[in-house]
């Protein structure tokens, strides 16, 4: 193992070591190691992709004064190691090793680090220190605790000193720290690498996705100033379903039957929402209703959407090249959708002149599709989707835009990040027509807030707004959902019930 240097550090990405052939460790002239000891959070045997999870990772607590001034002297001692490593390891070596052999060799030449350098650390701190320079050189380095946390809904990297997850809702700082911004650029490269895309000065915006489907986005110099900024949204391993939902107060159990049916009947959905409010949770859980053997396609800039349905095909957008060349557009997708006999076209999210493309294929004959997009409210979503027609350079009149929204779409869901960090579907809402030049709508199911608890979290109710009848009972009516339609809405119709026992 001990050899030339080969590439690694600055913006050049490290080999990776998924699914590698065991090899015969190179002989070793013996060095004295210091003692082995368990560590106290250990790295798992398990792999997604190319990046390793750790289980029964502690939690990252918020950062304190008091730990400042050890972290700087931790982070300096990891810097001259890890400089040492890598001027004594091979890569090309390494590369040619399993997962598990990689990681004890590099252990062991840490160890032999440390004794040659007469480091004095304690064992739990020559184990976390182990910890780190194995996720540096085979993982995603300082993030690789926080991506193995289920818990953590967002990570924010703000230069190589700042970092912070939100949790529940609440945005936290954390210790984690890279060791400079090459460190940080490094990681960045690392993970656009794996889907064929690149971030550096020539390319400084980048989205892209890491294997288990998280939503990456990195900004780099000169556009970010102060170093490198990388946002993650993570997904759960464990796919939320419309019963979790309810679990978590996200929906009652009667708004989530009557989502059930939404999803069944092949109605045409918009998804709307604020920027963290579960728009995608929400549309992976609605998706789980598609029957078995429909043919559903879906278009995203990052695929993200978790289908579980056999018949499903995934495409991706792709940004042009170096020449400005080979682009591929979120509209070029649903046009080509529309050659490959979909039953449903999902959109992971409109955000242009693909507006006027998905609601053509919703309206002829692809009932069931579905898409989201950022709005406030379902009457603000329609205002979007026309105006993103509009930016398309469509010379059509705003009464046949608003004409051709009505005909598409079937119902708005309207989702929610609250004040105390909560999410919650505020509304499910129809479109039932034109009348004049304006769209009606009618809520079928609402959210209010009642009141605030003594810890600040917010107290409300979902109810039916009264509506047994609703335009989509025609639809349920077909594939005999009437009956549970008008139960849903009937059991949540609080006034109603109150005059009864009144």
């Amino acid at each position: 193992m001990f050899g030339k240097r080969t590439t690694f550090g600055g913006n050049t990405p490290s080999p990776s070591v998924p699914a590698l052939k065991p090899a015969a460790q190179a002989p070793r002239s013996p060095a004295p190691k210091q003692p082995a000891a368990e560590p106290s959070t250990p790295a798992a045997e398990s792999r997604s992709g190319s990046r390793i999870q750790l289980k029964n990772q502690e939690p990252v607590e918020v950062e304190r004064a008091s730990n400042i001034e050890r972290d700087d002297k931790y982070y300096s001692t990891k810097t001259a190691v890890f400089s040492a490593l890598i001027d004594s390891i091979d890569l090309s070596q390494l590369a040619t090793m399993d997962l598990d052999s990689a990681r004890e060799e590099i252990r062991d030449i840490v160890a032999e680090i440390i004794s040659l350098k007469s480091i004095i650390m304690s064992i739990s701190e020559q184990e976390d220190l182990l910890d780190d320079i194995c996720n540096d050189v085979l993982g995603y380095g300082p993030l690789e605790p926080l991506l193995a946390r289920d818990d953590i809904a967002d990570i924010m990297v703000n230069g190589a000193t700042q970092c912070y997850i939100e949790v529940a809702g609440r945005v936290k700082k954390t210790n984690i720290r890279f060791r400079d911004d090459s460190h940080l650029m490094n990681v960045c490269q690392r993970i656009v690498s794996q889907v064929g895309r690149r971030v550096d000065e020539s390319s400084p915006i980048c989205d892209a996705r890491l294997p288990d489907g998280s939503r990456v986005n990195v900004i780099a110099p000169p556009l970010a100033i102060d170093g490198a900024a990388l946002t993650i949204r993570k997904f759960k391993k464990d796919k939320l379903t419309l019963e979790q939902l309810v679990k978590y107060g996200s929906i009652s159990p009667d708004g989530a039957e009557v989502l059930r049916i939404l999803g069944r009947v092949r109605a045409n959905v918009l998804i709307s929402g604020g920027t963290g409010s579960g728009k995608t949770t929400l549309l992976n859980c609605l998706t789980a209703y598609i029957e078995r053997d429909e043919r559903v396609i879906t278009c995203e800039d990052s695929a993200e959407l978790q289908l579980q349905q056999p018949h499903v095909v995934r495409l991706e957008t792709r940004p042009p090249n170096l020449e400005g060349e080979g682009e591929i557009t979120m509209r070029d997708l649903i046009k080509n959708c529309l050659r490959m006999r979909p039953e449903r076209i999902i959109v992971g999210e409109v955000r242009g002149p693909e507006a006027f493309d998905l609601l053509q294929a919703m309206n002829t004959g692809h009932d069931g599709s579905m898409g989201t997009l950022h709005a406030n409210s379902p009457r603000e979503a329609l205002s979007r989707l026309e105006s993103m027609i509009t930016m398309g350079g469509y010379a059509l009149p705003s009464r046949t835009i608003r004409e051709m929204i009505v005909s598409s779409i079937d119902v708005i869901v309207q989702a929610a990040r609250l004040r105390d960090g909560s999410r919650r579907i505020t509304h499910i809402t129809e479109v039932l027509g034109m009348e004049g030049e304006v769209v009606v709508t009618q809520d079928i199911f609402v959210y209010d807030i009642t009141g605030e608890d003594a810890n600040g979290n917010l107290i409300g109710r979902h109810r039916s707004t009264g509506i047994t009848k609703p335009r989509m009972s025609e639809r349920a009516r077909y594939y005999n959902e009437e009956h549970n339609l008008a139960e849903a809405l009937e059991g949540a119709n609080f006034e109603q019930q109150e005059k009864l026992r009144g």
